[in-house]
């Protein structure tokens, strides 16, 4: 499993506030194949493989791009271990912050 970190940022839109874009965004990614989990300055991302994350992305992106946004600005980390299962889950019970 792969775990990663997305931010999709809309520029040019005239407007402050820039949650109707991110929820477009989230939205797109729950059309995808990956579970995402919205957080208050990022969505956090699981996928079973590099290309389905990447194909999740893409089209979260390109949902802001149909909202009406002239510019996107996407950040996008990666955490992906081959060594053993990881989640969102284990990633947080590794630091000893997991509340369910």
């Amino acid at each position: 499993m792969i775990v990663a970190e997305l931010s999709v940022v809309p520029i040019g839109t005239g407007k402050t506030s820039v949650g109707e874009y991110v929820r477009a965004a989230i939205e797109a990614l729950e059309q995808a194949d990956v579970r995402a989990v919205p957080r208050a300055m990022a969505t956090e991302i699981e996928a079973k493989d590099l290309e389905t994350l990447l194909f999740a992305v893409k089209l979260a992106h390109e949902a802001v791009l149909k909202k009406g946004a002239k510019r996107v600005v996407t950040t996008l980390r990666i955490d992906h271990r081959l060594d053993k299962e990881a989640s969102i889950e284990t990633k947080l019970r590794s630091i000893g912050s997991y509340d369910e």
